[in-house]
């Protein structure tokens, strides 16, 4: 048998990506054999494909119309794209909101293809990429069939089994609906986060179940369903102690059934007779019509449902039995926005049918489901429910007549079968207001009144009804989607309650990317930030921060470190490094940004991932600012063909930073200037030249570069660049400029505010300069400040590395460029082999400063960083310059400053050594 497709990776993007801004899954397929199998070669295919899955038809895919999907499948298509429409259809068919796809091939491979679709549960679309490429299997001549690396999308151990090369479609469904149960939010949470979407709030899942978070930083809010960070827990407390919230509704002047609470059976007898017959029973602080027992007549009945209140609570309430239809009254910020008649569960005979068949039928509707994920819940037949049918005569195999109503259930909870009836527009407003007084009794924000009234249209004092309980965390369901009647937007009035006046709950979020410099540029911007008064929250390649405290050290310029800040309630302010990596793996960790920059674009990480050139890299650097908002900032190097070219794409308002400010500036970005734009321009001038703001026909001189500490008296050219991508990203966000030149005025390169950013060490008569430039961009860069430093130095010394996973070629220009800086060269790779075999990424750092000129008897090789760093320091004598591109930047730092010389032979006096 020929092998058929092969599953190559997949990915799942959960912010905006480079393949666009809806989170979606990816699944790289090889087609193999059957990229030369288009569908027009399959007769058939897009028939039987349809009769599986009738909501094909609807895909109108690129024809934009009813049916288009399968008129391509006619004319030709591959299948990967087929699998990219099953794979959504698949989600369709269990509810969720999926539409859009898109499958492209894989540039320099032939037959490979990205296959990518929507999905709203992460979990439960892996699984539907799967089961639609086993779908299409046997649909396929047997010949073509064969499927490998299934497991890469979806463990083989959690996948239903299809034997005989079949797929059974009904199976498949219930797995997927299966999965998706497991992680999908229930009703209630579900409709309060697409409120805050609608809303444009950021909504973020804070674990597996319903706690969520709305907004971002310190203007966030959670919830879990209808429980709300406003929800105060003395008031869920005081709601779950049936006897204090009747205590508290009575001194509010709201009627309440009479009752008592009990610990013993006969006590429960003894308070029913004082009380007088018919009375409920329940648990003292049960929820959901758990233990509930109702219109009690006898001793005997009495002690029953104390036994099944006392399962769930060891205090049991006895009250007397208030006649009336069951209604929920929800009560959001003091005001009643739905009400539901609550209708227990029940059967109406057709005089044919047993109540076993009326079941069944009645559950075969498909609003029914399991739980709380339908908008009726499946009856189920229990104890409890023949014990109803019982009391009225009734048996599972009985066959009531025509329209006899056959009630199965005491209690309406929509949790054991009951239907709801809006009557939102008929509650009398006295009934209104008992409600409304009866939340604010207990104290809760969000409330759900259980409401006795023979006729809600009528006062409850003058029909004899009441409060008999009022629950936290109400369910939304039955007013969102009643059985009958107009559903209500009770979504919406909570939201607003959480975030008033139509805010949006989001905090300034600010992203930098870039080849090079782009954790310099984030230091020194929350530096101005934070002198603005503001708490920020800071992610680089070092770690994450938050006002300048370390909360961790790691490489944290992806989206998972993005989501760690954006979920500090303290942070007022996120600036966010982005780099390469996690936009590749899963996209950006916000879904807009209020300013974006891109620094530069230079030769790094080329080869991987499928970025193979330098407008690949731009292409995905570019994310950054294509997901800047309507009324933000994009800020790009106008001195950068390739990021230049981003400001067709990019998002919001476009601010350059340049150089070539002054009489030589460029004619575009003069034009730019003159129309009132905003640009930040270096001048030529003494003081390494002047930083000026431009903006509204305006020129605002800020200060000369030399001013700032970390510009090394203005010889760091590339910390200058860093400066004014840091200004112009500061302006836009709207600080003011004795705010930012304050801030830049101490922002220096110590380790203490810029680890492995040219941190300079003198000592023992020589100078350290610890800085992690890793590629030839970034090495050239430093070369121009050792360059300038280099008078005042005996000789240089360089201890250079590069990670394992760079191209041969630029690992040879980096050693080209270290033979043109350095006088002595060490050489290591551990701890970056990154696959490289031992040895190997020494030998093409070797031959490249070989090529540079460097004399083979002045490069040695060691490999272990630790070694590395010493030989490096001991080859130090006074008057010399050591220049260390590290790894482990913290260890290499602590090495250096606690390095201690053995005595030597001093050849010459030291020079004086200043900073710079």
């Amino acid at each position: 048998m020929a092998q058929g497709m092969r599953v190559l990776e997949r990915a799942v993007y959960r912010g905006p990506h480079i393949h666009g801004d809806l989170p979606m899954v990816r699944i790289r397929l090889d087609l193999g054999v059957l990229e030369a199998w288009p569908t027009d070669r399959l007769p058939g295919l897009a028939d039987a494909l349809a009769a599986m899955l009738p909501g094909l038809v609807r895909h109108g895919c690129s024809y934009q119309e009813r049916g288009g999907l399968l008129r391509r499948m006619r004319e030709g298509t591959w299948l990967g794209h087929v699998a990219e429409h099953v794979a959504i259809e698949l989600q369709s068919c269990v509810g969720a909101r999926v539409t859009r796809g898109k499958t492209r091939s894989v540039r320099g491979a032939p037959g490979t293809y990205d296959v990518m679709y929507a999905y709203e549960e992460e979990q439960a679309a892996l699984l539907a990429g799967r089961l639609a490429l086993q779908l299409l299997q046997p649909l396929l001549p047997e010949e073509l069939r064969g499927i490998r690396g299934l497991h890469r999308i979806w463990p083989d151990e959690d996948s239903p089994e299809f034997g005989d090369g079949a797929f059974d479609l009904p199976r498949a469904l219930e797995a997927l609906r299966r999965q998706s149960r497991r992680t999908a939010l229930g009703p209630t949470t579900r409709a309060l986060v697409h409120e805050a979407e609608r809303r444009g709030i950021p909504v973020m899942r804070l674990d597996g179940a319903s706690l969520v978070q709305l907004g971002w930083g310190a203007r966030a809010k959670r919830l879990r369903a209808s429980i709300t960070g406003a929800t105060s827990f003395l008031a869920v407390e005081a709601a779950g102690d049936k006897g204090l919230t009747k205590a508290l509704l009575s001194s509010a002047g709201v009627p309440v059934p009479e009752g008592e609470v009990v610990r013993t059976a006969d006590d429960a007898v003894e308070a029913a007779r004082s009380l007088g017959y018919p009375v409920v029973t329940k648990p003292l602080d049960g929820n959901h019509g758990r233990g509930v027992s109702i219109r009690l007549q006898t001793e005997e009945e009495v002690r029953r449902g104390f036994e099944v209140a006392a399962q769930i609570s060891r205090r049991v309430v006895v009250e007397r039995f208030l006649q009336g239809r069951d209604h929920r009254i929800l009560v959001v910020a003091g005001e009643v926005v739905a009400v539901a008649e609550r209708v227990p569960a029940h059967v109406v005979g057709d005089g044919i049918r047993s109540v076993a068949e009326l079941i069944e039928e009645a559950n075969r509707d498909p609003r029914r489901g399991e739980g709380h994920e339908n908008v009726m819940t499946r009856i189920v037949v229990d104890e409890a429910v023949q014990t109803v049918m019982a009391r009225e005569g009734f048996a599972l195999d009985s066959i009531p007549h025509r329209g006899r109503v056959v009630w199965l259930r005491d209690t309406a909870n929509l949790s054991t079968g009951g239907t709801a009836i809006d009557r939102t527009d008929e509650i009398h407003p006295e009934n209104a207001l008992l409600a409304r007084r009866a939340a604010l009794a207990v104290g809760l924000d969000v409330a759900g009144i259980d409401f006795l009234s023979a006729d809600i249209r009528l006062p409850a004092r003058a029909t004899g009804g009441g409060v008999v309980e009022v629950n936290a965390a109400p369910g939304f369901r039955m007013h969102l989607q009643p059985s009958e009647g107009r559903p209500r937007d009770v979504a919406r009035p909570v939201i607003e309650a959480l975030f008033p006046g139509g805010a949006n709950g989001r905090i300034p979020v600010l992203a930098v990317t870039g080849t090079n410099g782009k954790s310099t540029t984030c230091r020194m911007l929350a530096s101005i930030l934070r002198r603005s008064g503001l708490h920020v929250g800071l992610t680089t390649t070092s770690g994450v921060e938050v006002d300048g405290a370390v909360v961790i050290r790691a490489d944290a310029s992806g989206p998972r470190s993005a989501r760690m800040v954006l979920q500090d309630p303290s942070v007022e302010v996120a600036v966010l490094e982005t780099a390469r990596g996690g936009l590749l793996r899963e996209g950006l960790g916000f879904d807009r940004c209020d300013v974006g920059c891109v620094l530069n674009i230079a030769e790094d990480h080329l080869g991987l991932k499928g970025i193979d050139t330098l407008e690949d890299l731009a292409w995905v650097k570019s994310v950054v600012v294509e997901a800047v908002g309507g009324r933000g900032t994009s800020v790009l190097n106008f001195d950068d063909p390739l990021v230049a070219r981003m400001a067709r794409r990019a998002g919001g308002r476009i601010a350059w930073f340049s150089a070539q400010g002054g009489a030589g500036m460029p004619a575009r970005l003069r034009d730019h200037v003159e129309g009132g734009g905003l640009a930040v321009v270096l001048e030529p001038g003494p003081g390494g030249g002047e930083i000026v703001v431009h903006d509204d026909a305006r020129r605002l001189p800020l200060m000369h570069a030399a001013e700032i500490p970390a510009t090394i008296e203005g010889i760091a050219r590339f910390n200058t660049l860093n400066a004014l991508a840091a200004v112009a990203m500061a302006y836009a966000q709207g600080v003011a400029l004795p705010v930012i030149r304050g801030a830049l005025l101490s922002f220096s390169t110590s380790f203490e505010q810029c680890p492995g950013r040219l941190n300079i060490h003198d000592a023992h008569g020589f100078r350290a300069i610890l800085d992690y430039a890793h590629n030839p961009a970034g090495l050239g860069a430093l070369r121009e400040v050792v360059q300038a430093m280099r008078p005042r130095f005996r000789r240089c010394i360089g201890l250079v590395n590069t990670p394992g996973d760079r191209r041969d070629e630029d690992v040879r220009e980096l050693g080209r460029i270290a033979a043109a800086t350095f006088d002595e060269l060490v050489l290591r790779e551990q701890p970056d082999l990154r696959g490289r075999r031992p040895g190997e990424i020494m030998h093409l750092l070797q031959e490249g400063a070989v090529s540079g000129g460097m004399p083979p008897e002045r490069i040695h090789q060691v490999a272990e960083e630790p070694a590395a760093v010493e030989a490096a320091l001991r080859m130090a004598r006074p008057g010399d310059l050591v220049v260390i591109l590290p790894t482990d930047v913290e260890g290499v730092w602590r090495q250096i400053t606690g390095f201690e010389p053995r005595a030597v032979a001093v050849e010459q006096p030291a020079p004086e050594l200043r900073i710079a």
